[in-house]
């Protein structure tokens, strides 16, 4: 398989703050950034790959909205061959489970989670549907190594969470997790998250934070609580990522237009760099770069890593609206 980078964003005539001017989904081969496919689609505003097999997934964020599979040939350009109802309202985000045979899809719109069952092949069926509170937008799926799907709920301020059964079976299913969802702090609107060791780290899009939160079996507890930016001003943090090694946290804050990096595990501010462009609404880090989707100055921005920690950015790769950029793993 060719080392290929997918970037999805908005595309021309989406739903209000869903609109853009990406052409789908963009290749880009990274070593030299060079643009190699475009593959027209709906707003896929993000994207993921299959653990195993040539697939790429990508939700389509529109009212009513829909999730497309794609097949990678052999140099990484892709042809769809599934489109389905996401079964709710603007879906942001979506994510496998470790083995590939479940897609969670987080329904902003209406806070609906859908649940896909994936075959052998990287085919999806008709999934579990997950509605909540009238004024739930759910934001992130995340497959933890305990068996739980965790979801972000930035509407009810809250993690909510569901039992897989039979991982990595056919026919593996979720259901409401017996202990119900983790309250976080009012006001805070949970985003983005990461998990380390036993620590959650979650990102506060509504107060402009970043949260510690210790997992054990009665629930979580909160830990610290540190502004995301040190800039001042508004603050809307999108992404946090864990580093791979587990020294660090970073997040990408909206407004002041930065990347801020964080020691783990106790969330002690260690940098924070110019993103490169201007609403960074995600990021991905692939070796020693860090790849940083600009949604408002049209650009993926890449960051020299040294150390574990960007710098400022080298090359900036054009690309209309982006919201999501997929690395080779």
């Amino acid at each position: 398989m060719a080392e290929i980078t997918y970037i999805g964003g908005y595309t021309p005539g989406g739903t209000p703050g869903a609109e853009g001017t990406g052409p789908g989904i963009t290749l880009m081969e990274p070593a030299g950034l060079t643009r190699v496919a475009e593959t027209p689609a709906p707003s896929p505003s993000f994207l993921a790959v299959h653990p195993r097999l040539p697939v790429l997934y990508a939700v389509g964020e529109d009212e009513p909205g829909t999730v497309a599979v794609f097949a990678r040939a052999a140099d990484g350009t892709l042809t769809e061959t599934d489109r389905r109802p996401s079964e709710g309202n603007t879906p942001c985000h979506l994510a496998l489970d470790p083995s590939g045979t479940l897609l969670s899809v987080a329904n902003y719109g209406d806070g609906v989670v859908s649940v896909y069952p994936i075959d052998e092949a990287g085919a999806i069926a008709a999934p579990q549907v997950f509605p909540h509170r009238e004024d739930s937008h759910a934001h992130q799926s995340v497959f933890g190594p305990d068996g739980v799907l965790y979801v972000s709920d930035l509407g009810a301020d809250e993690i909510r969470r569901y039992l897989v059964a039979d991982p990595g079976r056919a026919g593996a299913r979720v259901t409401p997790h017996p202990g119900g969802p983790v309250r976080l702090a009012g006001g805070m609107g949970p985003r983005h998250m990461a998990r380390m060791g036993d620590r959650w780290y979650v990102a506060g899009e509504l107060d402009g934070t970043v949260r510690a939160y210790d997992a054990g079996d009665d629930g979580w507890r909160e830990v610290r609580a540190v502004p995301a930016s040190a800039a001042g001003g508004e603050n809307h943090p999108s992404h946090l990522e864990a580093s791979g090694d587990g020294r660090f946290v970073y997040v990408a804050n909206r407004g002041p237009d930065t990347i801020a990096v964080f020691s783990a595990p106790g969330l002690e501010r260690v940098a924070e760099v110019p993103c490169g462009g201007a609403w960074p609404r995600h990021f991905a880090v692939a070796g020693d770069r860090m790849y940083v989707a600009n949604q408002r100055s049209a650009g993926v921005a890449v960051l020299p890593m040294r150390d574990g920690v960007p710098g400022e950015a080298a090359e900036v790769f054009a690309v209309g609206t982006p919201s999501c950029v997929l690395p080779p793993s």
